[in-house]
């Protein structure tokens, strides 16, 4: 059975820095992409940041030089360091696992509120 079981989010202030975890059961992690995603409410979801198999990174233009995505194959375990937090980053954040056309995964999220 596979799981993402995402954890980290919680209430900070602005400014205020938060790393999410996202931990990846019963795949073979080191074949699979993984993105972060992310969804506030009566917005679509957009992606946040990628990390790919080979270690290719790429990010959102809202979230470059304060996001930081990595990834440890040898705790099936992806981050997202999010640093300089502003309100326009409260969101659900999901992350997703993907491995060609046909396998692909989702978490239930985590949320995440900036807010004074």
């Amino acid at each position: 059975q596979v799981q993402l079981a995402e954890s980290g989010g919680g209430l900070v202030q602005p400014g205020g820095s938060l790393r999410l975890s996202c931990a990846a059961s019963g795949i073979i992690f080191n074949l699979y992409d993984m993105t972060w995603y992310r969804q506030a409410p009566g917005k679509q979801r957009d992606m946040v940041a990628l990390i790919t198999s080979g270690g290719r990174i790429d990010y959102a233009d809202t979230v470059k030089g304060r996001f930081t995505i990595s990834r440890d194959n040898v705790k099936n375990t992806v981050y997202l360091q999010m640093n300089s937090l502003n309100p326009e980053d409260t969101a659900v954040y999901r992350c997703n696992a993907k491995y060609s056309y046909y396998y692909e995964y989702w978490g239930q999220g985590t949320q995440v509120t900036v807010s004074s």
